[in-house]
């Protein structure tokens, strides 16, 4: 399980497992609009991890972030530490 902190939103941190083909497979958000980030994750799970950081990069909420984006950028930092 993959444990991003997130920044300028009301969710704190951010839960999620990837498989080996790309495929978010379990999604969880700690803190934040339960109803709204309940939504994200059950629309996230079964889905490509790459395309979901796409479609929800650069959304805003309450400043130039959003718990979407921040799904986003968690997903690009997990890529990132994994090719290391």
């Amino acid at each position: 399980m993959f444990i991003y902190k997130t920044s300028g939103t009301c969710s704190r941190e951010i839960h999620f497992t990837i498989d080996e083909n790309d495929i978010i497979t379990s999604l969880e958000f700690i803190g934040g609009c339960r109803g709204n980030t309940k939504g994200v994750a059950t629309l996230c799970i079964g889905r490509n991890a790459h395309e979901v950081a796409k479609s929800l990069r650069n959304i805003p909420c309450q400043g130039d972030t959003s718990c979407p984006d921040q799904l986003a950028r968690a997903i690009e930092k997990y890529y990132s530490t994994k090719k290391q």
